[in-house]
């Protein structure tokens, strides 16, 4: 988580809201890391998580991502939840809870739809104040600035 989390400064620097992913496989190995960057390629799937899983599957020559493990800064989106569906992450590691958009329990709970044909092990509240912390300053440098 830790480096997700400075993966979330990295954005944040950038003027992107300050969301980081890591997505590391079985053994541990560090296959991506990724920051928001819908800003900057102008891009609104531009999701660190999206980032990441694209840059894994890369990685290993396969869009399924069996076995593999994504640490988010913040509560996925519906949008980033349905894509760690579809590329069958086994486990999802996150900070803080996103109430407005989260998709893996705070709005919407697609980890645990049995209706789905794949579901992520979710563990929530992992580095959740630092997360926490990174998301209200940036929010408010961006009020200050209006």
């Amino acid at each position: 988580m830790r480096l997700a989390l400075q993966e979330a400064e990295k954005g944040g620097q950038a003027g992107e809201v300050p969301v980081g992913a890591v997505l590391v496989d079985a053994a541990g190995k560090i296959l991506a890391r990724a920051h928001n960057q819908t800003i900057g390629l102008t891009d609104p799937c531009a999701h660190a998580e999206v980032l990441a899983l694209r840059a894994g599957a890369y990685a290993i020559g396969n869009y399924r991502l069996v076995d593999t493990t994504l640490y988010a800064t913040i509560e996925p989106c519906l949008m980033c939840m349905g894509a760690l569906i579809h590329a069958r992450v086994a486990q999802l590691v996150f900070g803080a809870p996103d109430p407005r958009w989260g998709g893996a329990g705070s709005l919407y709970d697609f980890s645990g739809d049995k209706r789905l044909n794949h579901r992520v092990e979710v563990t929530g509240g992992v580095g959740e104040d630092e997360a926490r912390r990174l998301m209200q300053e940036f929010f408010r440098r961006k009020r200050r600035q209006r």
